[in-house]
């Protein structure tokens, strides 16, 4: 039993990352410009399918990841230049409403582009591989996505907390007028922090492609919905909050699969969502946010 249920730690922190990577990308957005992008799932997808090109190409995994980074970054700068700069100041319905729009405009664009039809997507063949310890196997995929998703985060962290543009970005999160007032480059800053989460979301593409094997344009939305399920867990705007939200989700999901009867496994988004009506009504506001914390 206790393998069993290490096992499944380990499927659930492999799945948590995934949650991760997109929730931290909401939390940056919402908290410096006070909008909840449900365009930003769609960027899950944008990676997956720009890795399946990379990887036909015949790029060296090693560069790949650089590249889905680099196109995450740049579809995440594109949207806020064209589409939520010239509303910024706007209502949040306005804001909501774009969001949405420009969501359903991405996923048409590739049902047309790329068409409806699932695509095959595999790791290379070691990364299937299974490494066997202490009586548990677990697949090389998985641990490279805990790794990878944990080195990634803590350099979120270095950025966000030991530099001049983290800085800026905590102080236009915290007054954005008074940011400006104060010399911030505060287009230059918000566009950063759109490229940081966005190239965060692509590269979960990647990683959700190599962990379930097949990707397809609607990809986008369960993971953009877990996440920003996963946000309001450990609190929208916060960006720690948002990370443990992710592990929070991605371990509930599985252990309620892999602990109940097999019966009830076919429920488990619902489980979830009970999960978060739950910690609502305990916390309102999120399991890891306070009243005086800054927000990022």
């Amino acid at each position: 039993m206790n393998q069993y249920l290490f096992q499944q730690l380990i499927n659930g922190l492999a799945l948590g990352s995934l949650y991760a990577l997109v929730a931290i990308g909401f939390s940056m957005i919402y908290g410096i410009v006070r909008l909840i992008n449900f365009a930003h799932g769609d960027l899950v997808m944008i990676g997956a399918f720009s890795t399946l090109a990379l990887v036909t190409a015949g790029v060296p995994w090693p560069l790949i990841l650089v590249f889905v980074l680099a196109i995450g970054a740049i579809a995440g700068m594109t949207i806020e230049t064209i589409v939520f700069r010239p509303i910024r100041g706007a209502s949040q319905v306005t804001g909501f409403i774009a969001t949405l729009a420009v969501s359903i405009a991405i996923q048409n664009s590739a049902l047309m582009i790329l068409s409806g039809q699932p695509r095959n997507f595999l790791f290379p063949a070691f990364m299937r591989q299974r490494v066997g310890f202490g009586g548990v196997n677990a697949s090389l995929t998985d641990i490279a996505i805990i790794v990878l998703t944990l080195l990634l985060i803590g350099g979120l962290f270095l950025v966000v907390y030991r530099t001049r543009l983290g800085t800026a970005m905590r102080a236009t999160a915290e007054n954005l007028t008074a940011a400006r007032l104060m010399g911030v480059a505060v287009n230059r800053t918000i566009l950063a922090a759109f490229a940081i989460g966005s190239a965060l979301a692509a590269v979960s593409g990647l990683f959700w492609g190599g962990k379930f094997g097949q990707i397809d344009p609607l990809l986008g939305f369960v993971p953009g919905l877990k996440a920003f399920v996963a946000c309001v867990i450990g609190g929208v705007g916060s960006i720690g909050g948002a990370m443990l939200g992710g592990y929070i989700l991605g371990l509930a999901e599985v252990l309620f699969v892999g602990l109940l009867p097999q019966e009830f496994s076919g429920y488990r988004d619902t489980f979830v969502f009970l999960l978060l009506i739950v910690i609502l009504l305990i916390r309102p506001s999120g399991l890891f946010v306070r009243q005086t914390e800054e927000r990022a």
